[in-house]
């Protein structure tokens, strides 16, 4: 693997043990990246099982089909370019009659923050661009920048980046697109430092950091594929099958608890309703008390799972009483 596409897999072994995988099973890794959860994870369904990969970026794609091809894993697999949002369409597509083991590692992979032309980086000046799959999205983040009002700019920096100085940066940008549009990745950093008092800019790292990541959900529109993905994703699950999402943002965290709380419903009776009368039976048990977070060694060693919080749940077995 080159240096370029190196990438520490993420609380790789809470990942395998909330899997629970074993020989022969179907593991459908949503976030392929550069396979390395998906190859160390297909150790546990080898040999026989089949490792599926879902990825929407051209780069991250051909270097998996690189590295799983020099497995000397005895397993098949499978590809797929595609956004996890498109889950359905994608499995259908390929056939796949269940899955045994689901993964989401959710958020950008380091290989992409770290090719400039990707504008993923405020590190590094490149063009404002953002997109997960340049091949296919059209808006680029200096569309959004160049062209969105105060009011919808300030949400998108406050919903999505939790920034506190939300509204200045936006007033900021429309006044400086002004004169000259924002279309680089510096610019839009040095705005940004330049909206936010001094004293706030000392703690708490780069200052660009919470816009930078906002504007990046904005682009990609991943709040809303995520929801759309998780509720593809249990669907797809065998009885007994998990499900295993790695989130790196307060918004993921909560779609995620809210969708696994959804699915662990056990009676869809209105609240003022006395007595259960509709029989429902749950689609998700065993659903985990509180988010698994990266061990101390771990964050020492990859600084990129600092903010990482797991969270599995597993499907219902048909036809056994929960």
């Amino acid at each position: 693997m080159t240096g370029e596409y190196w990438h520490i897999p993420v609380m790789l072994e809470e990942s395998r043990s909330a899997l629970d995988l074993d020989a022969g099973q179907v593991f459908c890794d949503c976030t392929l990246g550069g396979a390395g959860h998906a190859l160390a994870i297909a150790q546990d369904i080898a040999p026989g099982g089949l490792l599926i990969g879902i990825d929407q970026d051209d780069s991250s794609i051909a270097q998996a089909h690189l590295r799983v091809s020099q497995t000397q894993l005895q397993i098949h697999y499978e590809i797929l370019k595609g956004n996890f949002r498109h889950l359905d369409e994608l499995l259908t597509g390929a056939r796949i009659p269940g899955i045994d083991g689901i993964l989401f590692d959710l958020g950008v992979s380091s290989p992409q923050i770290d090719q400039p032309s990707r504008g993923f980086s405020y590190a590094q000046d490149a063009p404002l661009d953002m997109r997960m799959d340049p091949g296919k999205q059209t808006i680029t983040a200096a569309e959004i920048i160049n062209t969105l009002n105060a009011n919808d700019l300030t949400r998108i920096l406050r919903t999505y980046g939790e920034e506190q100085w939300a509204s200045r940066i936006a007033a900021l940008v429309v006044r400086s697109r002004q004169v000259q549009a924002i279309t680089t990745t510096q610019q839009f950093a040095e705005l940004i430092k330049e909206a936010i008092p001094a004293s706030q800019r000392r703690t708490g790292g780069n200052p660009a950091k919470r816009s930078f990541q906002a504007l990046r959900i904005a682009v990609n529109e991943e709040l809303s594929a995520l929801k759309e993905g998780i509720d593809s994703a249990i669907r797809w699950l065998n009885p007994g099958g998990r499900i295993v999402v790695i989130s790196y943002h307060s918004l993921e965290d909560r779609i995620v608890k809210q969708a696994f709380a959804e699915a662990a419903r056990s009676c869809l009776c209105p609240a003022e309703q006395p007595v259960c009368t509709c029989n429902h039976q749950p689609i998700l048990t065993h659903i985990s008390k509180k988010a698994l977070e990266p061990s101390c060694e771990e964050r020492a060693v990859n600084p990129r799972s600092k903010s990482a919080k797991l969270r599995f749940a597993t499907k219902a077995k048909e036809g056994k009483e929960l």
